[in-house]
């Protein structure tokens, strides 16, 4: 195949589709379609088209209908297996990606696609092309020649008339010869009975074809095959009639029509996305950038500059008759809190856009801020209009501070792009634009540089400034009207409407009250820690027998394995052994080393990550604004960042010790505390409808010691505390899918012991056993799950498995039912408690939600309204068959609180 001859490939589609089925993992897309077929095609015509490079390419189908060999021999293919369920709605998917890479599709009524291929194949050939057929399918070996070959996609593999020879020991034109001889179960050609494909060989090899084969029986060895081939005389013929294929069929196509001529981007970008295929988008970009076309809709010239009063009044007569339009913010600093406003654009129509300057260089031409704000109050203020864009959360932010509040319903390009797919993914505009809208937006640093050398937004002309803001508007105008319709089809519009939507605004003005830190007690703790540290790592280096960098992991594995001699008992993907917490714990009872290298570690970690940063992110106030994210964790829970105040360890006492610095910001104020108590488990029975944990928690008893009582036997007075922790770990490893291997490591105990802790528990609480089973079983035929409110998350890689051990997928599964009910519950409860705070008349705030609980700063004098309050509204969120209970506590700061009744 080195001649400079067009290269024609063939695809032959049903052997392909079948191949990639067969061969690759169940897969579900997001809205839990079966795409593991699909994939498998995707992934195999791009890499064709990137690595082979061919002139002209076609895919051929079977035409349909009664075929010309069924005539012939009526149970041709009779007993061929129905096709499977799951691949059945593959097909048209597939058919859209042979349409979107513009692979031509031929098919012919009344014929099979080899015979197609056969006529295509013998036509290239003729025509001076060389033909390489796509196919696993044994009857196209007929079809090799010396510019006709075949490849085995799966495989990678050419077969050529060489590569017969050595495989099947016979010539090409000897194939239908040996297929007639053989026969094939799967299309049901009957063949001769007794020869296989050792004998077809021989007696090819001696005799030529299956003619002079015929003509010659009683030179044949052996009278039984003398004899089978006497009375299947008639059977090998038809036979070979059946597998010959037939390369004259009618098909009206131009090697222009057949040549491969760019592929249609936004079309397999769209199957992408609504396949669940993010990894192909990258390599689409590469294999066919798609350059913005000068004068297309997506034209940043065509956006308006409005930077003079009169322009102004016309742009507010033009937005105040849009009942809904886009906005967004262009500001100095990525903190809302800190930023000034540079402008605003907006948006309504595609391809249109209008920026309003506020802040600019010297000598250019920029409006009044006060002015700009106060035409706008009116239309930004009125409730019944609806604002669209990315990140509202910031613009929110952003224009509060000057006291400007937008009260009309939000549609967040993020947040919806979340809610169709809340696993790990980026939701940012330039992502989004990319992926849904096939384009590439002004890259920020265009405008501001990098390094340094960037300059803020209010140093760049507002020429540019506008093309950029412009594009902002418009990009999330245009998501808007994909992925709104999208979370509704998907059934998630009222999960948006009742509880998205309402907690970006309450997440804004949490994010505006921030949090008092004491910085003095802060120093005073980061000064102990450090005089801690440099006591450890004496330790450390007289443990070791020598000074070495404790954060070197090669310095780190020497002394460990080369020079105390350690057991290596896990190595990195790099093959070097390990010495992560993991291994480092179960070192420690060998040797005094790894225990003091895992405290340095965590001490050094909360010093490093907490007291020294902490008051560098404290504002002047002495206030920390930290971030509240809605579209990071796949489950639905909130997450926080600058700093992440959900990673400050609760459970020690150095990380207790950090809370102590989180204080009531005023004289005569107290901070409130609201912990939802083992909301999980009582989600878990509320799900499984297990009686005896239902009973439990009516009841009021301690979960822990009854569970402990259950597994171990003994009556709950009885219950040690050793017992008690046991049946903790095996509570909450329920729902994280916990082994019996996982468990006995983190109890200290064996395997043995922890699997009969595990089958002891599911033997008391069948519901629970019943309720991972069910869960179990809609992950795999749905390819998703939902929480309690209707939030869907897509589970890949279920298959058809028993038992309790869970693998990955089944138990995010299991975790993201439980977990993610757990989080549309505190949002629920966070937007009624917002509700009744805002007209109750008291002054107190919520400032934080960590986990399971809620943060809130009140004047002493209003504690107990404030807990009432919050009580009723967090046990109240959502019906529940169990009841909820919320611990409440008060006091001076986050660590010395006092329980309330």
């Amino acid at each position: 195949m080195s001649s400079p001859r067009p290269k024609f490939y063939i695809i032959d589609a049903y052997s392909l589709i079948f191949q990639v089925y067969h061969a690759i993992p169940l897969m579900t897309g997001p809205a839990g379609q079966p795409t593991n077929a699909v994939f498998g095609i995707f992934r195999d015509i791009l890499n064709l088209l990137k690595t082979r490079k061919p002139d002209a390419l076609v895919a051929a189908f079977d035409g349909g209908g009664r075929v010309f060999r069924s005539d012939l021999f009526e149970d041709y293919k009779a007993h061929r297996a129905p096709m499977p369920e799951d691949l059945r709605p593959q097909i048209e998917p597939i058919r859209r990606v042979f349409e979107g890479f513009r692979v031509p599709v031929t098919l012919v009524e009344g014929f099979e696609a080899d015979d197609l291929i056969a006529t295509l194949a013998r036509r290239g050939v003729a025509e001076g092309r060389d033909v390489v057929i796509v196919t696993a399918d044994k009857d196209a070996r007929q079809l090799i020649g010396p510019h006709c070959v075949l490849l085995n996609l799966r495989k990678n593999q050419f077969l050529d008339a060489d590569g017969l020879k050595a495989e099947w020991g016979i010539r090409p034109d000897q194939v239908v010869d040996f297929l007639a001889l053989t026969g094939d179960s799967v299309d049901n050609v009957p063949g001769v009975p007794g020869i296989g494909p050792k004998t077809a060989t021989q007696l090819l090899e001696k005799f030529g074809d299956i003619e002079s084969l015929l003509a010659q029986i009683d030179q044949v060895p052996g009278a039984k095959k003398q004899e089978a081939l006497r009375a299947s005389a008639d059977s090998a013929r038809l036979s070979r009639t059946l597998v010959t294929l037939s390369d004259d069929v009618p098909i009206d196509v131009t090697w222009d029509q057949l040549a491969v001529d760019g592929i249609d981007m936004p079309a397999l970008k769209a199957l992408c996305i609504e396949s669940g295929f993010h990894r192909f988008l990258d390599e689409l970009d590469q294999y066919a950038p798609t350059p913005k076309a000068p004068g297309s809709d997506w034209d940043t010239d065509a956006y308006r500059l409005v930077d003079t009063p009169e322009s102004f009044a016309e742009f507010l007569i033009q937005l105040d008759t849009q009942p809904r339009f886009a906005l967004d913010t262009e500001t100095t600093d990525l903190d809302p809190l800190r930023a000034q406003l540079v402008g605003l654009s907006f948006c309504w129509n595609p391809g249109e856009a209008w920026y309003i300057p506020v802040k600019g260089p010297l000598g250019s031409k920029t409006l009044n801020v006060e002015d700009v704000l106060d035409g706008l109050r009116p239309i930004l203020t009125d409730p019944n209009r609806e604002l669209v864009g990315q990140n509202l959360k910031y613009d929110l932010l952003v224009l509060n501070r000057p006291g400007l509040e937008l009260a009309g319903p939000i549609t967040d390009t993020m947040i919806l792009s979340y809610l169709l797919e809340s696993g790990e993914r980026n939701h940012n505009l330039d992502e989004l634009s990319r992926r849904l809208l096939d384009h590439a937006m002004i890259p920020i640093s265009d405008l501001i540089g990098k390094g340094k050398n960037q300059r803020g937004m209010d140093q760049v002309p507002t020429e540019q400034v506008a093309a950029y803001a412009g594009e902002d508007a418009d990009a999330a105008w245009r998501l808007d009207a994909i992925l709104r319709p999208r979370v509704e089809a998907e059934g998630m519009g009222d999960l948006y409407a009742t509880l998205e939507r309402p907690l970006i605004n309450i997440l804004a003005r949490m994010e505006a009250n921030g949090v008092k830190v004491d910085i003095k007690r802060l120093k005073t703790l980061s000064d102990e820690f450090a005089d801690r540290l440099e006591t450890i790592k004496t330790r450390i280096f007289s443990e070791a027998g020598r000074a070495f960098n404790i954060g070197s992991g090669p310095q780190l594995r020497v002394v460990l394995y080369d020079e105390l001699k350690l057991p290596i008992l896990k190595k990195t993907p790099k093959g070097e052994p390990s010495t992560d917490a993991e291994v480092l714990e179960q070192l420690a009872p060998r040797h005094p080393l790894p225990r003091l290298i895992v405290e340095h570690r965590q001490l050094d970690k909360l010093k490093s990550t907490y007291l020294d940063t902490l008051p560098r992110l404290a504002h002047s106030d002495g206030r920390i604004y930290a971030s509240f994210n809605q579209a990071v964790a796949a489950t639905g829970r909130l997450s926080s960042s600058d700093p992440n105040l959900q990673n400050i360890p609760a459970r020690t006492e150095d990380g207790r010790q950090i809370r102590q610095a989180f204080i009531a910001g005023y004289e005569g104020w107290s901070l409130l505390t609201a912990d939802y108590s083992q909301i999980e488990l009582r989600i878990l029975a509320h799900f499984s409808r297990d009686s005896a944990l239902i009973t439990a928690f009516a009841e009021g008893k301690d979960i822990h010691g009854v569970v402990a009582s259950e597994i171990f036997g003994v009556p709950e007075s009885a219950v040690t505390s050793d017992q008690r922790r046991v049946a903790k770990m095996v509570n909450f490893g329920v729902i994280y899918g916990l082994s019996g291997f996982g468990l006995a490591a983190r109890l200290g105990i064996t395997q043995s012991d922890a699997n009969r802790f595990i089958d002891a528990y599911f033997e008391q609480y069948q519901g629970v056993a019943d309720f991972i089973d069910a869960t179990r079983a809609r992950a795999q035929a749905e390819g998703r799950v939902e929480t309690l409110l209707g939030r869907r998350r897509a589970i890949s890689g279920i298959k058809n498995t028993t038992g309790r051990n869970l693998n990955l997928a089944e138990r995010t599964a299991v975790n993201t039912v439980i977990q993610g009910s757990a989080a549309d519950l505190i949002k629920k409860a966070m937007i009624g408690v917002d509700a009744a705070l805002r007209g109750s008349g008291l002054k107190a705030r919520m400032l934080l939600q960590i986990h399971d609980e809620l943060v809130f700063e009140a004047p002493t004098a209003e504690v107990e309204p404030l807990a009432a309050l919050v009580r009723h509204e967090m046990t109240t969120a959502i019906p529940f068959d169990v009841p909820i209970e919320v611990d409440l506590a008060h006091g001076p700061n986050w660590l010395d609180v006092i329980d309330l009744p």
